[in-house]
């Protein structure tokens, strides 16, 4: 199966923020040692697969979309901003929604169908709902993985 567009929800699919979600850290967030940590010194981290699969989709010349349902889209925009890979992304939507309605602002950004994107996310509900739409889905835990991505890639 090969698609076009490559869209990530954030927290528990590119990033654990400390075991939580992103909205749920203390900024300002600071180097530490080599480690992201935000006020209260939760650790977060890129998990492993993230950079190279990011990198090796748009080697490809695939499209990538973020997805993220957070109540602080600023400090998501703050984390992706830290982890330098901002640049990677083609569309980022970021905002305390249903992914229906980020899938749907996705679509008319990229003028393409649903039948040509997949969707990486660690809720179930984000999972059926965007399922619903026609979008192949992915069930993520613990973070993305290269061999989850990139099966949808020729």
């Amino acid at each position: 199966m090969n698609l076009n567009l490559f869209v990530f929800d954030l927290d528990f699919t590119l990033w654990d923020a400390g075991g939580t979600w992103c909205d749920a850290t203390r900024p300002p967030y600071t180097w530490e040692n080599g480690k992201l940590r935000d006020r209260d010194g939760r650790w977060i981290c890129l998990y492993p697969d993230v950079l190279p699969v990011l990198k090796e989709l748009k080697r490809k010349n695939k499209r990538i979309a973020a997805a993220s349902r957070t109540f602080e889209p600023g400090w998501a925009l703050e984390l992706i901003q830290h982890f330098n890979i901002g640049s990677y992304f083609d569309v980022m939507e970021i905002f305390p929604e249903n992914k229906v309605v980020h899938f749907k602002k996705i679509q008319r950004y990229f003028q393409m169908p649903f039948s040509e994107m997949v969707f990486f996310d660690d809720e179930y509900r984000n999972i059926e709902a965007v399922g619903n739409l026609g979008v192949e889905t992915v069930f993520v835990q613990n973070g993305i993985t290269r061999e989850m991505v990139l099966k949808y890639v020729d």
